[in-house]
């Protein structure tokens, strides 16, 4: 299949997509992207090992081709709660799941809540916490706020071209290829009635709700994971090593992969080596 299809369903009020990569009948695995990205990022992925599952890759509320959610904030617990309803709606019993970056910790929090529905976890540069003593309620409260404010003032970065939005990815990430680069911004942008193409992403997914899951809500999650778990993590990502950190101990069936030289976008930078880690993990040939 070269191309998905593209697919709607809703939850909490929200119709959300998702890229659905046929072979219904092959084990179900769901890819879920991180922050400010999209489902087609996973494209390389999908497409290599879609002769082994039936592959369904959603986009996040307030990402792609998903409505923004109006109203409210963003949290992990909301897409916990969407994940939970598109698991359901497409019939994907006993998944697999590969998470990247913050799509990684939905993942996680997903298969700690409901460790009975996951059949294998791997997680791209997405397993950290931060020790970091936290600021009163006020002052959380106070910078949420103000963070808001500041959005709502915000004018969203326009483009001429879609080639003009692929060269802005290529600054966050020198290596991407010309083709990756373009792929994602060809998915990442949509064109306006004045002709200018901005991202599909809606801003306020920068904004920081004060109500946040606690290291220990996360270590608790870690803890009720029971299937098999791939933890990996570009040796120059900005996150810190999982492995480093003691992080693994408070999983049951963690193994962790090192990939070197790749930065927090694994299966862009090395994306033959996370493959043959992926298929090695997922039991399918190599």
């Amino acid at each position: 299949m070269t191309e998905p299809e593209a697919r709607f369903y809703e939850s909490q009020g929200l119709r959300l997509h998702y890229a659905d990569w046929g072979n219904a009948a092959a084990p179900p695995l769901v890819l879920i992207h991180g922050g400010l990205d999209h489902c087609r990022n996973w494209d390389a992925i999908a497409r290599a090992l879609q002769p082994h599952f039936h592959i369904v890759a959603p986009d996040l509320r307030g990402h792609g081709d998903s409505e923004w959610a109006k109203g409210s904030s963003y949290t992990l617990i909301d897409n916990v709660v969407d994940l939970t309803r598109l698991i359901a709606v497409a019939g994907l019993k006993d998944a697999a799941i590969i998470g990247h970056s913050m799509g990684g910790m939905v993942a996680q929090a997903y298969a700690g809540t409901f460790p009975e529905r996951v059949s294998r976890l791997a997680v791209l540069d997405g397993t950290f916490l931060s020790f970091a003593n936290p600021m009163p309620i006020d002052e959380r409260m106070s910078r949420w706020i103000k963070q808001l404010d500041r959005i709502a003032q915000h004018e969203a970065r326009a483009f001429k071209t879609i080639e003009e939005a692929a060269l802005r990815l290529s600054g966050r990430n020198k290596r991407l290829t010309q083709e990756q680069a373009l792929h994602l911004a060809r998915h990442g942008v949509r064109q306006h009635a004045d002709g200018f193409y901005r991202w599909k992403f809606d801003h306020y997914q920068r904004a920081r709700a004060p109500y946040r899951l606690s290291p220990d809500d996360y270590i608790g999650l870690w803890s009720r994971i029971a299937c098999p778990t791939l933890l990996m993590w570009g040796s120059e990502s900005f996150l810190a090593d999982p492995e480093a950190a003691g992080l693994l101990a408070h999983f049951k069936h963690a193994e962790m992969l090192k990939i070197t030289g790749a930065g927090h976008w694994l299966h862009h930078d090395r994306l033959d080596e996370v493959l043959t880690a992926l298929r090695r993990f997922l039991g399918v040939p190599v």
